[in-house]
């Protein structure tokens, strides 16, 4: 059976972190195959177990501490969200390989668009001329199951970017499909390209825990 793709589509972000809970719980129980969560997020900024760094983040939007790796970033409107929820087991346990196939089916899905991205030695995310980040990745494992993902900035207002350091960066940093393109792109047009690419890069998984299809929530 191919993996599996579910839209939550705009979803606070502590209800779609609840519900990616659940699916990661079902995977790690083998009742579902590897299974791709979309959503969009109202504004809100994440903060990864490295923290902020003691920097202050943006005033007047919410902050959650979450569990993947890296610091923090900025999700709104216009920017699709992914989480894969990964049995790794499957896949020999290879962490780096795992990471590489996330960024890599961005960089996929862009490419659909004709944005020329890729990725960038030493650093986490997606790049456009190695210089403009367009997509942050950070990742979470569990029992050898996956969760958290990518954030693909497409039509993504990135004033709030510019009032802190995202992952670190400096926010000026940060780019999108939109601003790439130079006209203004619906978030829709990335869900195709992007479900294409996630059912090539994990189609094949091997052996491991059950496959079967998704129940409802």
């Amino acid at each position: 059976m191919p993996p599996a793709v579910r839209e939550l589509g705009l979803t606070e972000y502590r209800a779609a972190h609840a519900e990616m809970r659940r699916v990661l719980k079902a995977r790690q129980l083998g009742e579902i195959p590897d299974t791709l969560l979309l959503v969009e997020h109202p504004p809100v900024v994440t903060v990864g177990v490295e923290g902020a760094g003691g920097e202050e983040l943006p005033a007047g939007i919410p902050i959650v501490q979450v569990e993947r790796g890296g610091r923090g970033t900025y999700h709104g409107p216009g920017q699709m969200v992914g989480y894969p929820i990964v049995d790794l087991d499957a896949r020999g346990r290879d962490v780096r390989r795992f990471v590489h196939d996330v960024e890599e089916l961005v960089v996929e899905a862009l490419a659909e668009l004709e944005i020329p991205a890729g990725r960038v030695a030493g650093k986490r995310g997606v790049w456009v001329d190695e210089r403009r980040k367009i997509a942050s990745v950070g990742l979470a494992i569990e029992s050898w199951v996956s969760y958290h993902g990518f954030a693909l900035n497409v039509s993504t207002d990135l004033a709030p970017f510019r009032a802190f350091h995202p992952c670190g960066l400096p926010g000026t940093v940060m780019t999108s499909v939109s601003e790439e393109l130079g006209r203004p792109v619906r978030i829709e047009a990335l869900r195709d390209p992007l479900v294409r690419a996630w059912e090539r890069r994990f189609a094949e998984t091997g052996a491991g825990r059950s496959r079967d299809p998704i129940p409802a929530p």
